[in-house]
């Protein structure tokens, strides 16, 4: 079983940054696939960005060069850095870990940019 708690978000203004935390359950963390997704109201979830095992990375172009996902295998953690935030950026965030055959989500955590 795989635990996933998300934290770091928040009301910000556009232009700002905030930075989100997930801490991950499990002995074989190092191993999993570990992503961030969001869903803006009456929207389908969509990707932000994954890590691999191995630190290969992915994002969705509409945050690439903005945000900045990493992981910290010896603290059981992923990150998510988010630059340059845009009102369109406003969604519940997700933190995702893929380990077969199932993958698992948190609760999720509010962003919401606004003036």
């Amino acid at each position: 079983q795989v635990q996933l708690v998300e934290s770091g978000g928040g009301l910000v203004q556009p232009g700002g940054s905030l930075k989100l935390s997930c801490a991950a359950s499990g002995s074989f963390f190092s191993n999993y696939k570990m992503g961030w997704y969001r869903q803006a109201p009456g929207q389908p979830r969509e990707l932000v960005a994954t890590i691999g095992s191995g630190g290969t990375t992915n994002y969705a172009d509409s945050v690439k060069g903005r945000f900045t996902i990493s992981r910290d295998n010896a603290k059981n953690m992923v990150y998510l850095q988010m630059n340059s935030l845009k009102p369109e950026d406003t969604a519940l965030y997700y933190c995702n870990a893929w380990v077969p055959p199932a993958d698992h989500w948190g609760q999720g955590t509010q962003v919401t940019v606004s003036s």
